[in-house]
């Protein structure tokens, strides 16, 4: 169809179309604990405190050569690099 065939609606002709009502379906409000139940039996199953993770924690923490001073730079760059958000508030 050519373009010039082409008729924009009117006012009249808009203002007769009604809106698309969606219907709101009522639902209950639902829960399910089964997952909840599943995941308290898997932490269960696992011990609250893990020595070798507790060890490893102690001798790190004892290690004055931890972290690595490389680490500590790469963080201290980062940080610096970082814009300062507080500068916006103004």
């Amino acid at each position: 169809m050519p373009s010039s065939a082409r008729i924009a609606p009117t006012d009249a002709a808009l203002a007769s179309v009604q809106p698309v009502t969606r219907l709101k379906i009522q639902r209950p409000d639902q829960i399910s604990t089964a997952r909840a139940a599943v995941l308290r039996s898997s932490l269960a199953q696992d011990p609250e405190l893990r020595p070798a993770v507790v060890a490893r924690a102690q001798a790190l923490v004892a290690d004055p050569a931890y972290p690595p001073v490389g680490v500590l730079r790469r963080v201290a760059e980062q940080i610096l690099a970082a814009p300062d958000l507080s500068e916006n508030d103004a």
